[in-house]
């Protein structure tokens, strides 16, 4: 999958709705603080049906995320779909991932697989 399909995919999602949600902003200087912030921000692009999305969708972005070639933006959303979708197959891209995130993203993506490992618990 590349990034256009992604983003064309999400659209997709999207206009079916969106997870309802209610967040707020922390004002802080504590790196990982700053951190759990973007990624509660990052939900607003989490769609209604996230836990349907099928197996081959979510290993083709899986793929998209561990190829190094996409935008760090692609990336967090990714990881903010990867984190709530209640597959093993999430989870295991989500610990490929962590073995090496992209620096910018190290908390992010931890915070993300955290998440998924509750979800599939």
């Amino acid at each position: 999958m590349t990034e256009k399909d992604f983003w064309k995919f999400l659209k997709g999602l999207l206009e079916k709705g969106r997870v309802n949600q209610l967040s707020g902003t922390m004002d802080s200087d504590e790196p990982q603080l700053k951190e759990v912030g973007r990624f509660i921000g990052g939900h607003a692009f989490l769609p209604k049906d996230y836990d349907k999305i099928t197996r081959g969708k979510i290993i083709g972005i899986g793929e998209l995320l561990l190829s190094r070639g996409a935008a760090i933006p692609t990336k967090e959303v990714i990881l903010i779909i990867l984190a709530h979708h209640p597959s093993r197959y999430a989870l295991k891209i989500l610990q490929e991932y962590n073995q090496q995130p992209d620096k910018k993203l190290e908390i992010f993506s931890q915070i993300a697989l955290d998440e998924c490992r509750m979800w599939n618990g």
